[in-house]
């Protein structure tokens, strides 16, 4: 399935200059991001290594035998990056089975050495499922201000009808809200600053409420706790349903309800509080607080995984197209380790697989699923 989905991709190359076939390079690639190459020279190594495998095992004719790093880099740095994130779109369609009342967290993360002098680094949204632990889609923008635009954009390749969207403070934007609601999802957006007004009503109403519950009976709570590694949570969440007071706030396309979450961590013998405000379409609190915990989901699954495994703040691509391109190579690699069906960690499935040719066959096998 994967070689179908990127196979008839642009190749910009001069025709006449070309020894290496653009698919088997994007092929040659993935096989060993995910045998734990983040780098072009040890990418080009691997290849060279398991040249007769590449042959043999998944049929690459490999004319002019293996690039050197130097060229991957350089054919990297010529496909456009939308027309590659809109083919692994269509790959994560083909592969991904959508999931009813799916929580689907919406972030950006900061490429941070892929910027040098007169560019600034990249920033990369992307959505993240958190039932089927993988990315959906992803967009790129030059400065993190551009989320704002992209998020929009993002959803609208997106099918997330019936699903749950969650997103930080700088997505709490009315034109994010209407589009969300429009493609037929509900919404759990972080309330902060950027919403002066809402912020600090929200946070006077929960205020009150608190002191004399009686006479807020729109107001619903539920009680999580977590403990483990010597760290007890408590997060009480609260969810207001007023029509009263939601009417005032209108102009936020089904603005149902604003939550608030209260977070209590006692770690080591010392206590931190912390209180998070949201708007929402739900009306059910048990959902409110399923959603806005999951939303973690996005840094702890995504962001935290491309960080330490594939090292991708550590990353200094960044010519031409090339960081924007890898980053949806790492998300591919991601999609395809995070659902094998073994124990293993992410990290130890990639170091299995630069020594394992069998397990490595496997991994590639559940792509083309």
């Amino acid at each position: 399935m994967l070689k179908e989905c990127f196979e008839g991709i642009t190749d910009t190359r001069q025709a006449w200059k070309v020894k290496h076939n653009l698919l088997e390079i994007i092929v040659m690639t993935i096989c060993a991001v995910i045998a734990g190459c983040d780098v072009w020279e040890d990418i080009a190594d691997l290849c060279r290594v398991k040249e007769n495998w590449l042959r043999e095992s998944l049929h690459l004719t490999l004319e002019n035998g293996i690039p050197s790093h130097d060229t991957m880099q350089r054919v990297w740095g010529m496909i456009e990056p939308e027309e590659f994130e809109k083919r692994f779109c269509e790959w994560v369609e083909a592969v991904s089975h959508k999931v009813e009342g799916d929580i689907i967290s919406v972030d950006g993360k900061t490429l941070r050495r892929s910027g040098e002098k007169g560019k600034s680094p990249i920033h990369m949204v992307s959505a993240w499922s958190n039932q089927q632990q993988m990315v959906l889609g992803q967009l790129a923008t030059d400065e993190k201000s551009n989320e704002i635009t992209a998020v929009p954009e993002l959803l609208n390749i997106l099918d997330i009808s019936g699903c749950i969207i969650t997103a930080d403070a700088m997505s709490c934007q009315k034109e994010i809200v209407k589009r969300i609601r429009e493609n037929g999802a509900d919404y759990v957006i972080g309330l902060k600053e950027n919403q002066p007004t809402l912020r600090n009503e929200t946070e006077e109403y929960f205020t009150s409420a608190l002191e004399t519950p009686q006479f807020y009976p729109h107001v619903s709570k539920i009680v999580k706790h977590d403990q483990g590694h010597g760290r007890i949570e408590t997060r009480e969440y609260y969810l207001c349903t007023d029509p009263d007071y939601l009417k005032l706030h209108i102009e936020w396309k089904d603005l149902n309800s604003v939550g608030m979450m209260k977070s209590r961590i006692i770690q080591n013998e010392a206590e931190t509080e912390e209180t998070h405000y949201y708007i929402s379409s739900l009306t059910d609190v048990n959902t409110f607080a399923d959603a806005a915990r999951s939303h973690w989901g996005v840094e702890n699954s995504l962001h935290w995984c491309l960080d330490v495994t594939f090292r991708e703040d550590s990353s200094r691509m960044r010519k031409d197209h090339s960081a924007e391109n890898f980053a949806v190579v790492r998300h591919i690699v991601l999609n395809t380790l995070k659902n094998m069906p073994d124990k293993m960690s992410v990290a130890r499935r990639r170091r299995h697989c630069a020594y394992d040719d069998a397990y490595l066959a496997s991994v590639l096998r559940s792509i083309h699923a």
